[in-house]
């Protein structure tokens, strides 16, 4: 088995993760059993100033130093649980020192799979305006549909203000349900949850449509490198297909 990494950015989002990676070794390998794992972890905080100013480069330099880490620990590759830092993975630079999935592929083959045909995103301000989902289900066959301004403001607000911090409310709880409704009603046949910390605020028997978890879609990939049913992912940061693989 190979040993995978798991490069977070959020505490919640990072312990999802790294849980659902290991269950599904209880649940494939027997209990008590997964592939090895490290987990490493910038605080959020480091980066912050940097997404406000659209700074991509200097988040993409501490996403990078995280990745070296993992590498210099004994991983062989490594998965984001961030669908924003796919933005700075994205942009041009030095090859980071492992091979990684990414987390839109994995997510768009799953709609693939599926048979989807448009798929409403939830996430950050960030992840809903950048190209990241759009190009990644175009190439599967499947066309993204974003919530309107309004409701990006609140989804935005909600994730960095409350979900990032361990914060979930009801409030919260039921503008996700809202939101995810309008989606459906402009013909969306699944909702991508395309921040990582979502899927902990509402569980997906919850909402109006069928759901996309990017966090455990994610986990369930990185499980399936490490025991040899999918291969290493060759992606090395830079733009999907421009020489590394597609991480998918």
């Amino acid at each position: 088995m190979l040993h995978a990494g798991i490069l977070g950015t959020t505490s919640e989002g990072a312990a999802l993760c790294f849980r659902a990676f290991c269950q599904e070794g209880f649940v494939d390998l027997g209990p008590h059993d997964h592939p090895d794992v490290t987990l490493d972890c910038i605080a959020l905080a480091r980066n912050l100033p940097a997404w406000g100013r659209s700074d991509y480069q200097a988040v993409r330099a501490n996403l990078a130093l995280s990745v070296a880490r993992l590498a210099a620990a004994g991983a062989q590759f490594f998965a984001c649980p961030d669908n924003t830092s796919h933005i700075a993975l994205e942009q041009p630079g030095p090859d980071l020192a492992l091979p990684g999935l990414h987390i839109a592929r994995v997510v768009a083959e799953q709609a693939r799979r599926d048979g989807r045909r448009r798929v409403g995103l939830l996430g950050t301000r960030h992840t809903l305006e950048a190209g990241v989902y759009p190009a990644a289900l175009a190439a599967a066959g499947t066309t993204a549909e974003v919530p309107g301004d309004d409701d990006r403001v609140v989804l935005h607000e909600m994730i960095v203000t409350e979900l990032t911090n361990g914060v979930f409310t009801e409030r919260s709880r039921q503008d996700v349900i809202r939101i995810t409704g309008a989606l459906k009603a402009r013909g969306c046949d699944a909702v991508a949850l395309v921040c990582t910390e979502i899927p902990l605020l509402v569980p997906s028997g919850s909402l109006p449509l069928p759901v996309l978890d990017s966090t455990r879609l994610l986990a369930r990939a990185a499980f399936e490198v490490a025991i040899g049913q999918r291969p290493l992912p060759a992606w090395r940061g830079g733009p999907p297909g421009s020489g590394g693989g597609d991480g998918g």
